[in-house]
């Protein structure tokens, strides 16, 4: 691939059997983002007759297969997910040139990519974002909510939050915060239970987990830390199937104070015995220190994030 010219805004490069557009990849970047054309086309604001006519000329020209087509959507191929850092690179060219030559815009345009495990996601990151948005209307926000490790190198996220800190891969790590969590049980139950002071008190009482085996990082292993052998007696990959539970008497589940507080109806139980702390690390690519909306989003959420659980951390 050799650099042929710029012309109408759009960076053209020479191939062998055609020419690959810069219009092309940023339409790619956006379909790999989210998998449907009507979706990408709504933020790129193009119909999705026309996003698949960007990605099947990008594909001629590259001669590879971007991505597997079916009815639920557009599959990132083998050969689409090595052209995403490439592509991610050239993007963060673009806003880093425009930035540099027609100065630091007043509003923030483009798109924030958060990825989450689903308990941040629901309770900390909207109030984290909304101000940031509200500022700059320009500017998409995603959040995405999945229950395990998301992969910047392979750009599925711009930002993630985690509970571990990596320790392999071009990343920078920032720490957020520590929060605390605690068992909680329905207010009825736990009246039922008699103000419990002891373990062996609340011993038959069904405990509410994650699956043993879709643990994505040993840190919210919670029952396991406590001693608890056999694993939860009701359990799932999703916080929030979780939470439900709890609030339906199902029995006690260690949930962070970030997301009880919401609950009126939940109460902690044992908290001088099943207090447990764990931190939150925001992680995003090196080589985004230089675009704009990446910076501000990572700055926006850090404070925002470390704000809210400073004031939980005074709860008693």
């Amino acid at each position: 691939m050799q650099f042929c010219n710029t012309q109408a805004g759009m960076l053209t490069f020479g191939m062998q059997k055609s020419q690959m557009k810069w219009d092309d990849l940023r339409v790619f970047l956006q379909v790999a983002r989210d998998s449907r054309l009507l979706v990408a086309g709504r933020t790129l604001g193009l119909d999705p007759a026309t996003v698949g006519r960007r990605i099947t000329a990008l594909e001629d020209a590259l001669g590879a297969k971007l991505f597997d087509r079916s009815p639920q959507g557009y599959a990132i191929t083998e050969a689409g997910r090595n052209l995403v850092a490439h592509a991610q690179g050239m993007e963060n060219l673009a806003a880093a040139a425009r930035e540099d030559v027609g100065g630091h815009a007043e509003k923030l345009t483009g798109t924030v990519r958060v990825g989450a495990p689903d308990g941040v996601a629901n309770f900390l990151l909207p109030e984290a974002t909304k101000a940031m948005h509200q500022e700059n209307p320009g500017l998409q926000v995603q959040i995405v909510a999945l229950p395990r490790l998301f992969s910047l190198s392979r750009r599925e996220a711009d930002l993630a939050i985690a509970v571990s800190p990596p320790t392999a891969g071009r990343l920078k790590i920032r720490k957020i915060g520590q929060y605390r969590l605690r068992m909680y049980g329905h207010r009825d139950l736990v009246a039922n239970l008699g103000d419990p002071q002891t373990r062996a008190e609340i011993q038959n009482v069904p405990k509410i987990g994650y699956i043993q085996d879709m643990i994505f990082d040993k840190e919210l292993d919670y029952l396991a830390s406590m001693g608890e052998v056999g694993g939860a007696d009701l359990s799932s990959n999703s916080l929030i199937v979780q939470l439900r539970w709890t609030r339906l008497q199902c029995g006690l589940c260690i949930l962070p104070d970030f997301v009880a507080v919401h609950f009126p109806d939940l109460v902690p139980v044992l908290t001088q015995k099943v207090n447990l702390k764990r931190n939150f690390y925001l992680l995003r690519h090196q080589d985004d220190e230089r675009v704009a909306r990446v910076n501000a989003a990572a700055e926006c959420i850090s404070v925002n994030m470390r704000s809210r659980l400073s004031e939980l951390s005074k709860l008693p």
